[in-house]
């Protein structure tokens, strides 16, 4: 068995699955005659529900000046295309974006002051809250099960609605105008995207008895190979498995994965080592076998604290976890099951050699039904009662949260890792659980 670490980030990855710039080659729309606008870089963020485009960086030939700048300068257009709404021919369809903050910055990448910076770029920051923009679209239909991945071309348009100025000389007045305000003519993106969170992952695949895992990785800023960190094995829906052309997808889908990385979604500072495997989907059985193979190689290879491997999933991913933890149960020290399927009662009884359980899912499940995570519940519960445990000790080992349909921020019902992971109490709950 070998585990292959490769040093790129997950941009690269995904360039280089779809022949690197040559996706953007059609929409390059550089400056000059069309409007003195010489790129247009997009910038993601994956927020609770998944990747988005958040912000566009628009570069022009010299340093721009801020104070002929607000929210009215731009325009910007995305599409209205939800993967999980919406069939795949909305994708063309583009909705203005609500524009919140408007700057200048010497790189093509936001600022968390939002304050203008000498720099030859606009920095034009969207709503997070407005349901567009989104960069995961269908990918592959082997079955009547699709995969996703992100969007190679994203169909993003900026509009220069007003003059645009480089700085006042000592002369002073506005300066000149590096670009005239066209309000009719719209650029497309010309650079790679910039993804927050998502291109500081890292790319690798473990090989064992003839299969592949791919996975992507993240270590903490000052990683320190004599230190030890939790480790957060984060295991993603059946539709982010991989199909052989959506690298990196597991990690943009949603927020589990970007999430421990961001104490303001976790309400803790402490560093955590993430591993996101993409499994197959060639049966549950022999991708938990695999999975426990990569996590045990993994821990060796880097300074994980073997007394806090956690695991946490969305939909499918429950499936992987119920058979690595009831196969393995040394290996984990707790889980967080969101949406997902019903345990065995074989596999309730080896889990029940104590590793701490939160499950939650939507009442109102529409893929899932809620009768999986009750049915779970109670399996569980009657494994620890087999085994002698007392109502406290169970109430310490099994919790257990069902949502509404006011709990979430997109009538997605099937995703209860929304609310879950807005909720720092259970997020902290899984980091405090050792062995």
């Amino acid at each position: 068995m070998r585990l292959r670490r490769t040093f790129v980030s997950v941009a690269a990855v995904l360039l280089l699955a779809t022949s690197g710039t040559a996706a953007y080659a059609a929409t390059r729309d550089h400056g000059g005659g069309s409007g003195g606008i010489r790129s247009v870089t997009p910038i993601t963020t994956v927020y609770t529900y998944g990747q988005k485009v958040s912000a566009v960086a628009v570069e022009y030939g010299a340093t721009v000046n801020p104070r002929k700048l607000d929210n009215s300068t731009f325009a910007v257009s995305d599409t209205s295309y939800n993967f999980r709404f919406n069939p795949i021919e909305d994708l063309p369809k583009l909705t203005e974006r609500t524009i919140t903050h408007t700057y200048t910055n010497s790189t093509a990448t936001v600022r968390a002051d939002r304050r203008s910076v000498p720099g030859r770029y606009v920095i034009v920051e969207l709503d997070p809250d407005q349901n567009a923009g989104w960069t995961v679209i269908v990918s592959k239909c082997p079955t009547f099960l699709c995969t996703v991945k992100v969007n190679p071309e994203l169909p993003t348009r900026v509009t220069q609605r007003k003059d645009v100025h480089a700085q006042p000389g000592k002369g002073g007045g506005a300066g000149p105008v590096l670009a005239k305000g066209s309000p009719r003519t719209s650029h497309g993106v010309t650079e790679a995207p910039v993804n927050l969170l998502v291109d500081e992952f890292r790319y690798g695949s473990y090989l064992s008895g003839g299969m592949v895992l791919p996975y992507h990785y993240h270590l903490p800023k000052n990683y320190q190979p004599g230190r030890k960190y939790p480790l957060m094995v984060v295991l993603p829906g059946h539709g982010m498995g991989w199909d052989g052309d959506n690298a990196g997808v597991q990690i943009a889908a949603d927020i589990p994965a970007t999430a421990w990385l961001q104490p303001s979604v976790t309400g803790s500072r402490e560093d955590v080592i993430v591993l996101a495997p993409q499994n197959q989907r060639v049966g549950d059985v022999a991708e938990a076998e695999l999975l426990v193979k990569l996590v045990e190689q993994f821990s060796k290879d880097h300074a994980v604290d073997t007394g806090r491997v956690y695991a946490t999933t969305v939909s499918y991913g429950s499936r992987l976890l119920w058979e690595a933890f009831a196969k393995r149960p040394d290996l984990f020290t707790a889980g967080l099951v969101t949406g997902g399927f019903q345990v065995s009662a074989g596999q309730a009884t080896a889990i029940a050699a104590a590793i701490p359980l939160w499950i939650t899912h939507g009442v109102n499940d529409h893929l899932l039904n809620i009768s999986l995570a009750r049915n779970s519940r109670a399996a569980l519960r009657s494994a620890y009662e087999a085994q002698g445990r007392t109502p406290e000790q169970i109430a310490e080992l099994l919790h257990y949260t069902e949502y509404g349909n006011e709990a979430f921020t997109l009538p997605d019902y099937h995703a209860a890792y929304g609310p879950t992971y807005d909720d720092q109490s259970i997020l902290q709950w899984l980091l405090a659980q050792r062995k």
